[in-house]
């Protein structure tokens, strides 16, 4: 363990000097040519900074989205043709799906443009541009402001900022902090609101080797899927219409099929979510050792209640399909980060790095002044920080995760208008209209008994583990008219409530008058989601709020003292669901002694995990055949197999998923879409010789589209560079 401490010590003590650890950092693509272009260039890299951003022609940001709201995708062809990942797609796909067309299980392909199916409310956002703008936003703020009052001027200059920003044009602009709010940068940004499904593999390709093999290294998932934006006539974003046509982009990736050797370059481009690389040992020990273990167990008993459900009834496997996956996915994550944490010693690692700022802070008696309390600040922040914390966890994955929390919460506003003075017939109408139009794509996916278990198991666990203070007040109504027991009070909310029952509901809705608002108020289902939600708003707002203030504070003046003490190292921001670029090689890498992992997978993994039996590894007859004759077509690498995936040593995280895995030459080689368990502590700790992310080899996305789904109209759109 000390040697693992020595080494990364050693590690930041390079990072510090040269200004990268190979692989390390998530940067900022308009500064590559003042931070990285060197280096990138040095590793391999065979094109400029201008290549990948540039105002001034086309480059490659322009071939890169932010796919909905968490996930990177990037256009593949001069008419629009958008790759990211199937897990990205997955609840796009689940919602146009049904028990007639499951295109879940059976997959999907357009095979004319007609053909291709909008998803509503899907966006793709793409960057125009990146302007620092940390002057103007701090213009007025003063070191003796109070922290609401700093953040009262921010906000101000930042809108005004937004405001000039967009005159004049259909962008939408926003400000976004960067180095804990210590530096400040424009963001420019164009939406499309025209997205529709092109093609997805079934989920046996797409998710194949399911939850068992997620974060896991060696893998075998086919996890892509396909859309198209559209735009209007003028190629401007448009609301869906049958008239619109295929986007014409400024830029799209040319694919390349030559394949990769270990130590190649590889970079991502894409948006990463969510980073806290500097915090102190403190913040991570909290994140590590007691957020994350209340959130992972309280996960595994919704998982195990959906999971049962789902295994006996078809209907609810596909209903609840995407909120498995979702809950899943950062149970695995938080468990592997917390492993990794722990098999670091990562906190004794933080501690020393601190010991080594306290002597540099000491050296100088204005240091000493400006940080010399700090870190004694940080342990007196947490410690009335954690408990207040840790209820907001608590309410959050058990008083919440019971979904008719979500509809029987969507009623205040119905509520509101009804008690407002002078409201208008038509006012109300228009309300009680899009509540109805709500409860079909409510109850299309959601199913009572699998919730009223949810209900029953998380109540309990408040009931003993958050303080009588820090509950919703339904747990008085359960003391004093249940005595206390908690099944009783579950099963008679979900036999008396409206919220629970489409039927009931949408007759309730169909007569509604405003005195019916009433009924809204001593429905049972409303009175436990106005329960929680009122304590779950107060506990982050008035409780935590400040508490969080305070944190984020000495964060922002930790962040500043740290880029102080080592002023010759080019430090990159924490992710923040921004354009980022992060580079390194095609690797292999050793989780344990005596253990390497090869950095790259076939087909013949595919077929070695087949068991019929496991719905994880259930391979498809069709794919079966075609990998058992070795019908690679030209997408088999040059040693005769067909490559699935592979491993580089790129720093990436959640938002990253779907980002293109570039080559030297800007040519794309793989989608991105995921991080091997060892290393996941990533996003609070990287780790060199553990930390890889996992990339779908785009030959093997093309074989599916191509050759087993028949689709090569959609390859023959591409540039494919042989």
């Amino acid at each position: 363990m000390k040697k693992i401490i020595l080494r990364l010590l050693l590690s930041w003590m390079v990072f510090a000097s040269s200004g990268a650890v190979a692989g390390e950092g998530m940067w900022i693509p308009m500064l590559l040519q003042q931070f990285n272009i060197a280096q990138m260039q040095s590793m391999g890299f065979r094109l400029t900074a201008e290549d990948i951003y540039s105002l001034n022609h086309s480059s490659l940001k322009d071939a890169i989205v932010l796919f909905g709201q968490g996930c990177t995708g990037e256009i593949v062809s001069s008419e629009g043709l958008l790759l990211t990942n199937h897990h990205c797609g997955y609840g796009s796909i689940q919602g146009l799906s049904s028990l007639e067309h499951d295109y879940l299980a059976d997959g999907f392909w357009a095979m004319k443009k007609s053909e291709e199916l909008p998803v509503k409310g899907l966006t793709v956002t793409m960057l125009i541009s990146m302007n620092e703008v940390t002057e103007q936003t701090l213009k007025g703020v003063t070191p003796d402001m109070t922290e609401s009052a700093r953040a009262a001027l921010i906000a101000k200059n930042n809108a005004a900022i937004e405001k000039e920003a967009m005159k004049g044009n259909h962008y939408i602009a926003r400000v976004r902090p960067f180095f804990s709010g210590n530096q400040f940068y424009l963001l420019v940004s164009e939406v499309f609101k025209d997205i529709r499904l092109v093609g997805a593999p079934p989920s046996s390709i797409g998710k194949f080797g399911g939850d068992t093999d997620n974060w896991m290294w060696p893998r075998h998932t086919g996890d892509f899927s396909v859309f198209r934006i559209y735009v209007g006539k003028d190629n401007l974003p448009a609301d869906y219409s049958p008239e619109n046509v295929p986007y014409h982009p400024r830029y799209f990736l040319p694919v390349s099929i030559k394949g990769y050797n270990r130590g190649d370059f590889t970079f991502v481009f894409g948006y990463p979510g969510t980073t806290r690389e500097y915090l102190p040992a403190r913040g991570v020990e909290y994140t590590a050792f007691k957020e994350n273990p209340v959130r992972i167990a309280l996960r595994r008993q919704r998982l195990d209640i959906i999971g049962a459900a789902m295994d006996t009834n078809r209907l609810i496997g596909i209903q609840y399909a995407s909120k498995y996956a979702g809950i899943a996915n950062y149970w695995k994550k938080m468990i592997g980060e917390t492993r990794g944490i722990k098999q670091l010693d990562g906190i004794t690692v933080k501690q020393e790095y601190e010991k080594q700022f306290m002597a540099w802070s000491a050296e100088d008696e204005t240091r000493k002044m400006k940080f010399g309390g700090l870190l004694p600040a940080f342990e007196k922040a947490y410690d009335a920080y954690e408990p207040v914390a840790m209820g907001s966890v608590y309410l959050s994955e058990a008083a919440m995760a019971p979904e008719i929390i979500r509809m029987a919460g969507s009623y205040d506003n119905l509520i509101a208008l009804c008690k407002k003075k002078g409201v208008t017939d038509e006012e109300i109408a228009s309300e009680v209209k899009k509540r109805k139009d709500n409860v079909a794509g409510f109850f299309k996916n959601y199913n009572a008994a699998v919730d009223r278990k949810i209900m029953k198991a998380m109540l309990p666990v408040l009931q003993k583990n958050v303080s009588p203070e820090m509950q919703p007040s339904v747990f008085r109504l359960i003391t004093e008219k249940y005595d206390g027991n908690t099944d009783h009070f579950v099963t008679d909310l979900y036999q008396r409530t409206l919220f629970a029952d489409s039927s009931r509901l949408n007759r309730f809705l169909s007569s509604f008058s405003p005195s019916d608002s009433k009924k809204i108020l001593r429905d049972p289902g409303y009175i436990y989601a106005k329960s929680v939600n009122d304590r779950m708003k107060a506990l982050t707002g008035k409780e935590l709020k400040p508490l969080q203030i305070r944190i984020d504070s000495l964060q922002r003046l930790y962040m500043a003292g740290q880029m102080e003490m080592q002023q010759d190292h080019h430090f990159y921001p924490d992710a923040n669901s921004t354009l980022r670029v992060s580079y390194g090689k095609v690797d292999q890498y050793s989780p344990a002694d005596g253990v390497t992992y090869h950095y790259f997978t076939t087909t013949e993994g595919i077929l070695a995990k087949e068991d019929p039996e496991i719905y994880d590894y259930v391979v498809d007859p069709k794919l079966k055949e075609l990998l058992t004759a070795h019908r690679f077509g030209r997408y088999a690498d040059a040693d005769g197999t067909l490559h699935v995936a592979f491993t580089a040593s790129n720093h990436t995280t959640g938002g990253n998923s779907g980002s293109p895995v570039l080559n030297a030459e800007g040519q794309l080689i793989g989608l991105n879409f995921d991080r091997n368990w060892e290393g996941t502590m990533s996003d609070l700790m990287y780790d060199p010789s553990q930390c890889r992310n996992i990339t779908l080899d785009i030959r093997y996305c093309l074989f599916i589209m191509d050759i087993y789904a028949g689709a090569g109209h959609l390859v023959d759109e591409m540039t494919l560079v042989k």
